[in-house]
Order: structure tokens, then sequence, then C-alpha cells
């Protein structure tokens, strides 16, 4: 069994505070395909079958069932000798003005990355999260755990999991208000299945 790496975008003050210690956990929507009926979440598969991958399974209760890969990966499985999966993380970042007019792919081995989450970019040239490459990014992490529930169901504890900033005076209020200035007004309210992938940071450095 091999460990996976894939990218995920992180805000500016998310990546403080992964960098603080502060932030162990993210949730994700489930991406479910259009029903006339909701869907139902089953149970989470493990099975030598699909050890490579983290499956969840859904029923409308009406006969169709359907089972979603999750796209962030899996934690480590021990039972099947199956490692864990890793994030590289994408954040808003600059290189040196001689780069100004390459494409992410053409930046070379002499690039100096600079990140806003933490730095002044001054003039330099400020990029999406999107584009950063992986041989870019400072921030890997390894995940330790994934489960899949309503978004609502977020406790005071996990809040504080997910970078809880401590001048609220509640955490999953704090959660709610932080989601839906993302994911938009009535998204909280909509409750979601989600994904929750708790991680560990490995690596803070950059790839060569």
């Amino acid at each position: 069994m091999s460990t996976k790496e894939r990218p995920i975008l992180f805000s500016g003050p998310m990546i403080r505070a992964i960098l603080a210690g502060a932030k162990t956990q993210t949730r994700r929507v489930v991406k479910l395909p259009l029903n006339e009926r909701p869907w139902h979440f089953i149970e989470c598969s493990h099975s030598a079958e699909n050890c490579n991958d983290f499956i969840a399974g859904f029923s409308d209760r009406a006969g169709s069932v359907i089972c979603i890969k999750c796209p962030y990966g899996k934690p480590a499985d021990p039972s099947f000798d199956r490692p864990a999966d890793r994030l590289w993380v994408r954040e808003t970042w600059a290189v040196q003005h001689e780069y100004d007019s390459a494409a992410p792919s053409e930046i070379g081995a002499s690039a100096r990355w600079h990140y806003a989450a933490t730095e002044d970019l001054g003039g330099l040239r400020k990029r999406p999260s999107i584009f950063l490459p992986r041989r870019g990014s400072r921030i890997l992490l390894e995940i330790t755990d994934v489960r899949v529930e309503r978004l609502q169901e977020i406790s005071d504890d996990d809040a504080r999991l997910e970078g809880y900033d401590r001048s609220h005076a509640f955490p999953r209020e704090w959660f709610a208000r932080l989601w839906a200035s993302i994911n938009g007004a009535d998204s909280w309210n909509a409750n979601p299945w989600v994904w929750v992938v708790s991680f560990r940071m490995v690596d803070g450095g950059v790839v060569a």
C-alpha cells in the first residue's frame, strides 16, 4: 500500500492557525449527486477491496445506495498495513520579480517563495493559492482520521480544532459564521454532509 499526496486549499487565517498548532481539523462538503430524496449516511467502508481509499456509503432509503470516495485521502489502518495519506497545502504566494511573467510550471529552482499569510509581499506579484505548485508548498499534513457527519453536528471541542479565534465567546457560533463567510449565507442552515478530516503537520519546508 502506498501513501498518496493531494493538494488542499486554506485561507490566510487558517494557514496561521495550522502553523500555530491551533488547527488540526477541516470540514469539506461531501459532493452527493442530485436526488429527489435526501441522502442518508450509512457507514464508512473498511475492507481489503478498497483499503487504499476511504469510502462512505449513502442511501436514499428507496433502493438507491451509493459509495463515495473521500477526495482528501485516508488515515492509516494497521489492520491492512495501510499508511496515511498526506495533504500538501496551497496558499496565496509570490516569488521574486524575475518570474513575474512565468507560469507556475516555469518557475525555476532559484525561486524564493513568499506567503501572504505570514509575510508582507510588498510589490511582489501576488498569486492565488490554486496556482501554487507542489514544490512551492511549505506545509505538509498527514491525515490522522476521517469521518462523515452533518455540518451542524460540530461540537465546541471540534470547533476549537478548526482554528477557533478566542476573541469570540462561543466556538461553535464562531465556526458557523466562518463557514457562512466562506460558503455563502445559507450554507450553514443547509446542514450538508461533510467530510471531517483530522491531520497533523509533518513538514514545514518547501519541497526541492
